[in-house]
C-alpha cells in the first residue's frame, strides 16, 4: 500500500511546524547558535517538501478528472 502525497505532505508540514516551534525555544534561551540554524533549515526544507507534495496531490487529482 501506498502513501498518498497528500498524507505525506501534512507529515512534513507538521515536522516543519515542530521544527520550527524547537528553532524558537532554542533562540530565546541561548541565542543563534548553529543548533538554532540547522533547526531553521530543517523547518524549511520541510514546509517546501510539504509544500510541494500538497500540490502534487492536487496536480495528480486534476489530472485523472480530465481523463
Amino acid at each position: 500500500m501506498t502513501q498518498s502525497p497528500i498524507f505525506s505532505g501534512v507529515v512534513y508540514i507538521l515536522l516543519g511546524s515542530l521544527f520550527t516551534y524547537f528553532a524558537i525555544q532554542n533562540v530565546n534561551e541561548t541565542g543563534w547558535g548553529f543548533f538554532s540554524y540547522l533547526l531553521v533549515s530543517l523547518a524549511t526544507f520541510d514546509f517546501g517538501s510539504g509544500i510541494r507534495m500538497v500540490l502534487f496531490h492536487f496536480k495528480l487529482k486534476n489530472n485523472q478528472n480530465k481523463k
